[in-house]
């Protein structure tokens, strides 16, 4: 009896402990996670968040849930995160934007590159440059001489002032010396329409948004902004075939806000860097023109870094403001 006494008191000293560690090691996440996307539903960013969300949600057990908070020019959503709770379970998908509006918007109540904590890259997507059939180029060469022949009388729509494409159109003007009348719109898809329509004669759009157009044959792309093609369009050229040195692209990744812990940061990054491994996750983000992004929270870093200085020389050469 004394025996099974001391088994039995010896059994209940080591289970409180037991039990302890597996909580510890499952500690994250504990409850559901919001991850916020600073713009409205479809594109690039928002369809990288539900992807990579459902992705996180059935390798973490927790559900990642997706809200949309958009304005701006994404800087509402992304004050909201950055400024909000650094506990992890208030994440912010961040796309090219976030370089930009470093230098486009003179006052925000944040700095990105200071206040974020970058979890990891997930996905580039080229920009499609694009032409309206009528316009009589067949090719990035033909469209740099037709344009400089016929200068200010082009007009390159996009998505808005300050938006990735009106960036990206912009660093092309400044590369290849030509005119471009810019024409901005509230989001990609009407200019897309404008575009079929020949209001407009050239934009530079996410390819998601006009890869039917293409395929149809009612629009004529001309190159991918990637420094490689892509998938989706293989026989498309880059820019950079004809402009060396051109490399543009939009990028999404995840972010937390700077005191985020290290341990969900690294567990964050592992899981999303697993999944962008996976092949029916990688086909589904070829699908879309977009090629995964994997690397370690410092790689991401060093990317946006990168991407903050690179735009800000082209947003104070183009001397683009918003709302002008």
């Amino acid at each position: 009896m004394t025996l099974h006494r001391r088994a039995f008191l010896a059994a209940c000293a080591i289970v409180p402990l037991a039990a302890l560690r597996p909580a510890a090691a499952q500690a994250y996440p504990a409850r559901p996670v919001r991850v916020v996307v600073p713009v409205a539903p479809g594109g690039a960013n928002d369809v990288t968040a539900r992807l990579i969300g459902q992705w996180l949600s059935e390798r973490l057990g927790q559900q990642f849930v997706i809200e949309n908070r958009p304005g701006a020019g994404t800087n509402i959503g992304t004050e909201a995160v950055l400024r909000g709770p650094a506990d992890g379970y208030t994440l912010l998908i961040a796309g090219s934007n976030a370089a930009i509006n470093a230098t486009l918007f003179e006052q925000l109540n944040f700095v990105f590159l200071r206040d974020a904590a970058p979890i990891a890259s997930i996905v580039r997507v080229p920009q499609l440059m694009q032409v309206t059939p009528s316009l009589p180029v067949k090719s990035v060469p033909e469209f740099i001489a037709y344009a400089k022949a016929n200068p200010g009388k082009i007009a390159m729509g996009s998505g808005g002032n300050g938006s990735p494409a009106h960036v990206i159109g912009e660093y092309f003007k400044l590369m290849t010396g030509t005119d471009l009348t810019h024409v901005p719109y509230r989001g990609a898809a009407p200019a897309v329409t404008d575009l079929l329509g020949g209001q407009i004669q050239v934009a530079f759009t996410e390819m998601a948004t006009s890869l039917a157009h293409v395929r149809s044959g009612n629009l004529r792309a001309l190159a991918v902004t990637t420094a490689a093609r892509t998938e989706a369009l293989p026989d498309v050229p880059t820019l950079s075939e004809f402009i060396p040195g051109f490399e543009a692209s939009q990028w999404v990744g995840l972010v937390a806000p700077k005191d985020a812990p290290g341990a969900i940061i690294e567990t964050l990054n592992r899981e999303i860097n697993v999944g962008l491994g996976d092949p029916k996750l990688k086909a589904r983000f070829a699908d879309l023109g977009g090629m995964v992004l994997p690397g370690s929270p410092a790689d991401f870093g060093a990317l946006v870094r990168d991407e903050t200085e690179k735009w800000a020389k082209v947003i104070r050469a183009a001397n683009i403001k918003v709302g002008g």
